[in-house]
């Protein structure tokens, strides 16, 4: 097992917004989170990442059976987590190449071989349609919110974490673009032995992406899991019928 969630309960402010949430996440495996807006979706994935705005009052997170609650953002991204955020922010100044190559050595102790990941740059640049010159700006500077998206999945692609996170990966593309953005998911996912958890209330990229297990978030925990049934009902009656 590679990420286990066990009760999770967690509040910011005054809101308890998650309520005893359970998952679990394996290598190889490919999980979705639908729910509508407000269920606590993107809360989770702070609460995964250790974001310091949201306090876990209860339960456990655990990677490879080890407890890493408590623990600060950039060591649990040390240990393999990878959140591509919902809403990216940019960062003046700090070069792409330079940004990753700096993520990759605090992984592997400053082994990172520099042409061998230039090489992957270009090569999944290419996949996904970014033109050279943008990876010349600072971090997501100046991006439209589709490039914001491509760049974030490349960079997951690089570092190659044991689980990646993807929160609503499909906003901000137009259809041209969510096919290349899925095509890739769906090409590093068999290329990889690492788990994905694919956040998100549309279901269109669901019709590139076939994941095997589906989990439908609301009221912060989640009321029901299976596998591709459970997005027809989604489309058929809408996440009203999953209400207790």
């Amino acid at each position: 097992m590679m990420l286990e969630i066990k009760n999770l309960e967690a509040e910011m402010g005054e809101n308890k917004i998650l309520k005893g949430l359970n998952l679990e996440v394996n290598e190889k495996e490919m999980h979705v989170i639908m729910g509508p807006n407000g269920s606590g979706k993107t809360t989770l994935t702070k609460a995964i990442m250790g974001h310091p705005s949201l306090k876990v009052t209860g339960g456990d997170i655990l990677i490879d059976k080890k407890s890493i609650k408590g623990l600060p953002p950039d060591e649990r991204a040390r240990l393999g987590l990878f959140l591509q955020f919902q809403n990216p922010i940019e960062i003046e100044g700090a070069g792409f190449i330079t940004f990753i190559r700096t993520a990759k050595d605090a992984r592997n102790g400053g082994l990172t071989d520099v042409k061998g990941l230039i090489s992957r740059i270009k090569e999944y640049s290419k996949e996904l349609g970014i033109e050279d010159k943008i990876l010349e700006r600072g971090i997501n500077q100046g991006f439209s919110g589709g490039e914001k998206k491509k760049s974030e999945i490349l960079q997951m692609a690089l570092l190659e974490p044991k689980i990646s996170i993807l929160d609503e990966p499909d906003s901000g593309l137009d259809i041209d673009s969510l096919k290349i953005v899925a095509g890739f998911i769906n090409r590093r996912f068999e290329e990889t032995e690492g788990g994905f958890i694919i956040i998100t209330h549309y279901n269109r990229m669901l019709a590139y992406i076939k994941p095997k297990f589906v989990h439908i978030m609301m009221d912060g925990k989640i009321v029901a899991s299976g596998g591709p049934e459970l997005i027809e009902r989604v489309e058929r009656d809408g996440y009203d019928s999953f209400k207790v």
